[in-house]
């Protein structure tokens, strides 16, 4: 373990050493994220995951640095040109750039002018011209320096002005002063390409544009890079030239009133616009371009997070239906275990006999397969279809919900849904989608590439690769942090699953279509390839129901069975009475069963777990109606106060369905009557609002909405279950029920008022 890696560390993130060096060292020894975070609390002093992650990439960042400074030590060392002074300056920097530009003197190029100059041997008359101290006329020095390949006084000139331009730009000290410059003066100007005014139009706020490098916010930024990539735009970074051009005069002490001291400010002004410029312009705009990522990366994993712990409706008897208008509703019946049961096609918004078949059809479904509830896809004729079917009747109490079906087409076509129904088309496919994704979202979104979900912002333009890792440590948190049913969850959700991946998940399915359910946690050892590691990992977020142990369906994890089992044995009972009685449980002094493996912290969490094993901790699922007679933007006029949903976050504002099939943006200065500098300090996602309409452009597909004034409804991030059932897809507690009616509140009275006035 590097000492200085863990100083670094420790410094960066503002925790101990040892909190460092024991949390990379549990990440060399192959835990995970989710399991330290978890189950060794007391050796990294109760770092939360996001911590962890940090650890996790500063010490990939060091690594990098290490490598990359051994390389140039080596490259400089077999120059032989390595001093002990720069050897010592290398040592010490863990900054890339520093480290960078330390180099660039030493680091092998193609031929530059400057080397064509010295080849013409001019490097003698530039150092004369850099001291500045010619003993005669400059004129009458220069034509000792003409021969076959310097003709005349000017070409002389101009190639010691080369040399003396390459040594400024390969000038650490200068380009240290030059770069705070750059990142404390420096503005992103944008504009528009002469003739592309018309085809570009989409980027019009950008054509004259000029703002701060250090204050101009994530989408700005990927929005120019965006437009310059489709030709559109073209964006420069850069400081005031005189105040650079002062810095590279001061360096070099430049006497203008001198022939020598014009040429060192000519060959100044050289090494500015051709060579310093550009390489810092490049260096800024990598920097704006990695920022930008990161905080349009941290908006999208947020996002996904709330998303993917959407309220469930639990297990339940699904009918979904994906709408169409020509080709008709693709329809779906689902166990509550998300099993397709059957699958036809209605046609309910015929004006004809085939709107009455439809009727029949969901009524015999929904008594033959006891239905609980209907979920109704939120895309082209979602409203007309939700309608439809809330006015059957359907001699008992039916659940009708819209169901945001971004990405379903993406699951239909994907190898993973032709996986799972060989024999049936995409439309099939993603009506299931559509049904599951009511029954537990976060089991069906993983099967879907997270980019495909529409939660992002900019989510193409970033780097894919800190993308992909980022938005698969949300899946793997979200998973973890909910649970797993072992003997009900698919290999895709198994997966996640700390100290799996693919391989074992499979291995785990195949196990029990072989043997039958789990029964108990310790069964996990007889599945193929899965060792004692993977176990250690696996086990405290796999849940067993009805199992051997009830300790196999909480969160504690297996090596800690003799505490809890010490614990029932002191107070004369078994485990299950100990889950089970809140009067025994409060007899436990939880300081009598500390040991030097088992801290207080991990017996807090165990008595915690013991209250409420296998909570879910999701919220409840809330039952919501848009405002009836609001279905197209037609229908939308200033003024009005709908109900909607917020269907995703950005930078720049929160985007709401009205239920009109173009979602409206609340722009971040709208979103509350107090000053919002982050729009998920205002809302959330799948959060119920009510918003005021401002402004409809029907002819540009926008509706600008305000929350100002209006008191957000509840859902998207009320109160907690309090049930007993477990999440990822696989709960066997057929009581859950949506939430009970309570007494009117100022969002449901608003809707009351809203359903009289359309009526």
């Amino acid at each position: 373990m590097n000492a200085k890696h863990i100083e670094l560390i420790s410094s960066e993130l503002g925790i101990a050493k040892k909190q460092a060096e024991n949390t990379m060292n549990l990440l060399a020894e192959g835990s995970t994220v989710p399991f330290i975070s978890r189950y060794r609390k007391e050796v990294t002093g109760s770092l939360d995951e996001v911590q962890i992650a940090k650890i996790e990439d500063l010490q990939k960042r060091y690594q990098e640095v290490d490598e990359r400074r051994a390389f140039i030590i080596k490259t400089i060392t077999e120059q032989d040109k390595m001093t002990p002074e720069l050897l010592e300056k290398l040592e010490a920097s863990w900054v890339l750039t520093e480290l960078e530009d330390m180099y660039l003197p030493y680091k092998p190029k193609r031929k530059t002018r400057a080397m064509a100059a010295i080849e013409k041997g001019l490097e003698p008359l530039a150092n004369l011209i850099m001291d500045q101290q010619e003993t005669g006329a400059l004129d009458e020095i220069i034509k000792g320096y003409l021969n076959e390949q310097v003709l005349t006084g000017d070409d002389a000139l101009k190639g010691a002005r080369d040399i003396i331009a390459e040594r400024m730009n390969e000038n650490a000290e200068l380009r240290d002063k030059m770069r705070k410059l750059f990142n404390n003066t420096s503005k992103f100007t944008a504009k528009v390409i002469e003739g592309k005014e018309e085809e570009g139009v989409k980027y019009k706020d950008y054509f004259e544009f000029n703002e701060d490098i250090t204050t101009i916010p994530s989408h700005r930024v990927l929005a120019i890079l965006r437009g310059e990539a489709e030709g559109f735009l073209y964006g420069t970074i850069a400081p005031v030239e005189e105040d650079a051009l002062e810095i590279i005069n001061d360096q070099f002490v430049v006497k203008k009133n001198t022939p020598s001291g014009e040429q060192v400010a000519k060959a100044g002004t050289d090494a500015y616009k051709r060579l310093l410029r550009p390489s810092l312009e490049n260096e800024f705009r990598a920097q704006a371009k990695e920022r930008a990522d990161a905080e349009a990366i941290e908006v999208f994993a947020e996002n996904l997070r709330q998303l993917l712990l959407a309220a469930p409706l639990g297990p339940k008897a699904v009918i979904a239906i994906d709408p169409g208008y020509r080709t008709g509703c693709k329809v779906v019946a689902l166990d509550n275990q998300g099993n397709m049961l059957d699958n036809d096609v209605i046609y309910p918004l015929e004006k004809n006999y085939k709107r009455d078949d439809a009727e029949h059809m969901l009524r015999k479904w929904v008594d033959k397969y006891d239905t609980a509830a209907i979920a109704v896809g939120n895309g082209t004729a979602g409203r007309e279809t939700e309608e439809f079917v809330k006015k059957i009747d359907f001699g008992k109490k039916v659940i009708v919900f819209m169901v945001n079906e971004s990405g379903a087409s993406v699951y239909s076509a994907s190898e993973v849904a032709r996986e799972e129904f060989p024999d049936h088309d995409v439309t099939v496919r993603g009506a299931v989608s559509i049904g599951r994704r009511l029954i537990d979202p976060l089991a069906e979104l993983v099967k879907i590439d997270p980019k495909a979900i529409g939660v992002g912002q900019y989510q193409h333009d970033v780097n894919q690769s800190h993308l992909k890792q980022s938005l698969d440590r949300v899946v793997i948190s979200c998973v973890n942090n909910v649970g797993v049913n072992l003997n009900t969850a698919s290999k895709h959700l198994l997966a996640y699953v700390s100290g799996l991946g693919p391989s074992l998940a499979e291995n785990i399915v195949k196990y029990r279509k072989e043997n039958g359910a789990f029964k108990n946690r310790k069964e996990l050892k007889k599945v193929t390839r899965l060792g004692d590691k993977a176990f250690e990992q696996c086990a405290g977020f796999l849940r067993i129901e009805n199992g051997d142990n009830p300790l196999d369906n909480s969160a504690v994890h297996p090596e800690r069975y003799e505490v809890i089992e010490a614990m029932a044995a002191k107070q004369n009972c078994t485990v299950q009475e100990l889950i089970g009685q809140t009067d025994l449980r409060k007899k436990i002094n939880p300081k009598e069963y500390i040991t030097e493996e088992v801290g207080l912290l991990t017996i807090e969490d165990i008595m915690k777990e013991l209250e409420k094993p296998s909570r879910d901790p999701r919220d409840e699922i809330a039952i919501f109606e848009y405002a009836e007679g609001i279905k197209s933007m037609e229908d939308v006029k200033p003024g009005m106060q709908l109900p909607g949903v917020v269907t995703n976050i950005t930078a720049f504002g929160a985007f709401v369905d009205i239920g009109v099939k173009q979602d409206g943006l609340v722009h971040i200065s709208h979103l509350s009557n107090r000053f919002v500098s982050n729009p998920s300090e205002a809302v959330k996602l799948n959060q119920k609002v009510m918003v005021t309409v401002l402004e409809v452009d029907i002819a540009r597909k926008r509706i600008s909405l305000s929350m100002k004034d209006n008191e957000p409804a509840q859902g998207g991030g009320g109160q907690r279950r309090e049930n007993n059932n477990r999440g990822g897809g696989n709960n066997n507690n057929n009581n859950r029920q949506p939430k009970k009616e309570a007494p009117l509140n100022d969002f449901q009275a608003k809707l009351l008022a809203l359903k009289k006035k359309f009526d």
